[in-house]
């Protein structure tokens, strides 16, 4: 019987690409205001180039694109694009469709419920409050808690110890293959692929128990769960 539900957050309860996305290039926009003498669509695809080899979660980004460019950085062009960065992130920090709806219905059959993110602790916790989902989750587990990244099995076991439940109690959603749906397999919990969430659109086979293409399904599928 289903008693507890573990989600992944970025891209499977908030649109964090389109956030990104919109985020960079303001910031982008920033910097060239502030003297930034850079075609657009070249500083940006520098920046991607950084995330993909230093993390997308980066708090240096900027400075360490800037030194790649300049030699040094310029704090004015910096904090151009920083203000730009937040005003934006802030503008279009957005949950998928559905997501309160369906939170709220696990909430109302006694469900159990968790995050387990790659990010660090605070950015996680930002974004939860930010959305105003802090009142859903009974327990938070960001990389930073648990030392280690998914598909490693320490972060979803931490999530069952705190929710009091066995991985045969308990489902995990996410968007991403090889970490949240391969990690959640291997601790023996079931798993639900995010396919709305997946941004490799060319993925044909997750190997997860179910998949979803709103997050609403998900109901269906815990309520079957516990019927169990």
């Amino acid at each position: 019987m289903i008693k507890a539900v573990i989600f992944d957050f970025d891209n499977t309860l908030m649109d964090f690409m389109k956030m990104k996305r919109a985020a960079v290039e303001s910031a982008v926009d920033g910097m060239i205001d502030a003297g930034l003498l850079i075609k657009k669509e070249e500083m940006v695809e520098k920046i991607y180039k950084v995330y993909t080899s230093e993390g997308i979660e980066d708090q240096q980004i900027f400075d360490k694109v800037l030194v790649k460019e300049l030699g040094k950085i310029d704090y004015k062009i910096l904090a151009a694009g920083i203000i730009g960065y937040r005003r934006a992130k802030e503008g279009t920090l957005a949950l998928y469709p559905h997501v309160h709806l369906t939170l709220t219905g696990l909430a109302r059959m006694g469900l159990k419920m968790a995050v387990v993110s790659d990010a660090p602790r605070l950015p996680v916790w930002l974004r939860i409050t930010g959305l105003g989902l802090q009142h859903y989750f009974d327990t938070v587990v960001t990389s930073d808690d648990a030392g280690f990244k998914k598909p490693h099995a320490k972060p979803f076991l931490m999530a069952l110890e705190k929710l009091e439940v066995t991985p045969a109690e308990a489902m995990m959603i996410g968007d991403w293959i090889e970490r949240d749906m391969v990690g959640a397999r291997k601790v023996g919990l079931q798993t639900v692929f995010a396919r709305y969430g997946n941004i490799a659109s060319t993925v044909k086979e997750s190997g997860a128990d179910y998949e979803i293409d709103d997050i609403s399904e998900l109901l269906a599928i815990v309520a079957k769960g516990r019927a169990l």
